[in-house]
């Protein structure tokens, strides 16, 4: 009996191994994709601006000052999904096709169904970060507190800061290393492979991750330095480095995730 193959199975993605420095050469290329499509690329950085700025408005109207940093550490967790339109940004430009507003704005319906159930998840896990927040000042019995000035006096300056600080930093560095290791590569997964669906793309990106583990560590740290910077001015440093590390990511993974045909049965 002769060997067939089934031409009909999708080819089957293979994490390729990278060297630890490799974050910088993604990096490299997102800052070329930026200004290779300037005016969409930082279209999308100015959108994430306003929403920040709004979002922030409304918890100080609400008199919620203290969830202000929580909402801010929000973007490691959400920040896959609002950047699938500069995901397409970087695919079109890799395949040579035209970018324009349209084309990028509706990259979402590339994968419709399984791209929202991926922000869903992502946003389940940011919710799930701002509950735990909120318990965490219940816990350490944290006062109500009326401005955001006040916040930060206590937050720096009360007996109780240091260990609700430690206790915040490690809670949010868990629950963002598990959005990191199923959000790294599963939106540019699914904008690649229209007919991709979240479970196997959540387990392509955790195997990457961890086959991957030390250039991984290396971008994590590399985006949450960038990102904490840019947030420094008003978050108006968003507007450039949103951008750049959605670009780099797209490249981070079309660099490790490669795609080979399926094998003989």
């Amino acid at each position: 009996m002769s060997e067939t193959v089934d031409v009909f199975r999708a080819p089957q993605p293979r994490i390729r191994l990278v060297p630890v420095d490799r974050p910088w050469a993604w990096l490299a290329a997102g800052w070329r994709d930026l200004w290779a499509a300037p005016a969409s690329s930082l279209a999308y950085g100015a959108a994430a601006v306003l929403a920040g700025w709004l979002a922030i408005a409304l918890l100080l109207w609400a008199d919620l000052p203290y969830l202000v940093l929580p909402l801010s550490a929000g973007f490691f967790f959400v920040g896959p999904f609002m950047a699938v339109g500069l995901y397409e940004i970087s695919r079109r430009l890799e395949a040579g096709l035209p970018v324009h507003g349209e084309s990028t704005w509706r990259a979402w319906r590339r994968n419709p169904d399984q791209i929202a159930l991926m922000g869903l998840l992502l946003l389940l896990l940011h919710l799930a970060w701002m509950r735990a927040a909120q318990l965490l000042f219940a816990l350490f019995e944290w006062p109500t507190v009326p401005s955001w000035d006040r916040f930060m006096d206590l937050a720096w300056h009360s007996a109780r800061s240091l260990p609700f600080l430690a206790v915040g930093v490690a809670l949010g560095a868990v629950l963002a290393g598990v959005a990191f290791a199923i959000g790294a590569f599963s939106m540019p997964y699914l904008l690649d492979r229209r007919s991709a669906n979240l479970f196997e793309a959540i387990a392509t990106s955790v195997t990457a991750v961890r086959l991957n583990i030390r250039p991984m560590v290396l971008w994590a740290s590399l985006i949450v330095i960038l990102v904490a910077l840019a947030m420094v001015p008003v978050l108006l440093g968003l507007v450039v480095v949103l951008p750049v590390v959605a670009h780099a990511s797209w490249h981070a993974y079309r660099d490790i995730v490669r795609f080979e045909p399926a094998p003989a049965v």
